[in-house]
């Protein structure tokens, strides 16, 4: 039995099995199932909003364009700082006189408190993007609690490793990040009505974390082989059990998935050291740019 499918049954006897996955998702989803299944009905989902019957329903929807799992993520990697005139900066507040004077003395612009409000703000980069729908599209998932932890714990490990390059300074600043992450997870859980078994599942959720950062940094480091990273990101975001054979209608979500991560571990070491203290990067869009309204012929 792998860990998740011991986790998934664990919490089970705790909740209703529609209570967790409201934690990382507004709609009800049901717990992890064997991803043979799971990626069939997303494909299924998205094939169906591609096919000529569903055209008079998409009609009033903004134009979208069509998704090529093969084509994606090929582009020339480059940096993900946000600019200085961006309406989606971060900046902290500048107060002046007596209010900043109240404020240092409450040691609101310490080193310590800069990080914290840093550490908010990259952890909100990461959960804004993965609870994105586009990403699920795209790469044809599911968005089960398994898909969505999968893909926070991956983002996760791509600013961990880029925060890795900055020595000391980045590896404390990582941490305050972990801190953020694991206090909100903890709380979504909890929230969903999961209390019984709340610190065995928050341990469990640790392990898995752990795992699969060791297993990501393995796949990317110079021995390894192209495929290693896309074996692991079967196993840990797509396959439910560890060894269970790749399904080969996946393959080609698997390895956009594949090359999505390794352009976005190269884009974010583009990135300045101010934007990833801050939080003013903002991860690559997954969907092509629709440059402009296609004109529907009368």
């Amino acid at each position: 039995m792998s860990r998740w499918r011991a986790v998934a049954s664990r919490l089970s006897a705790a909740a209703d099995s529609h209570l967790l996955p409201r934690a990382f998702s507004k709609g009800p989803s049901p717990l992890p199932q064997p991803l043979s299944r799971t990626f069939a009905k997303a494909a299924a989902a998205a094939a169906t909003s591609h096919s000529p019957s569903a055209a008079p329903f998409a009609a009033a929807a903004a134009p979208r364009t069509e998704v090529r799992v093969n084509s994606l993520f090929l582009s020339k990697p480059c940096s993900l700082a946000l600019p200085p005139d961006s309406p989606l900066r971060a900046e902290d507040p500048h107060y002046e006189g007596i209010k900043r004077f109240m404020l240092t003395l409450l040691l609101f612009y310490s080193k310590q408190s800069k990080s914290i409000r840093g550490a908010n703000a990259v952890y909100h980069r990461i959960t804004s993007h993965v609870d994105k729908p586009d990403i699920y599209e795209v790469f044809q998932l599911e968005k089960t609690f398994k898909t969505t932890f999968s893909l926070l714990v991956l983002h996760m490990w791509l600013v961990l490793r880029r925060l890795k390059e900055e020595g000391k300074d980045g590896v404390k600043f990582g941490q305050y990040i972990y801190e953020t992450y694991n206090h909100d997870v903890e709380l979504r859980v909890s929230k969903a009505g999961v209390n019984l078994l709340l610190t065995k599942w928050m341990k469990e959720l640790e392990k898995i974390f752990y795992g699969n950062i060791v297993k990501y940094d393995t796949a990317m480091s110079q021995e390894a082989s192209q495929d290693d990273l896309v074996d692991i990101i079967w196993r840990n975001v797509y396959a439910d059990e560890a060894s269970q054979p790749m399904d080969a209608a996946a393959i080609p979500a698997v390895q956009a998935l594949a090359r999505y991560t390794r352009r976005e571990a190269t884009c974010l070491s583009l990135t300045d050291k101010e934007a990833m203290f801050t939080g003013n990067f903002k991860f690559s869009n997954v969907l092509p740019n629709v440059s402009s309204p296609v004109k529907q012929r009368r």
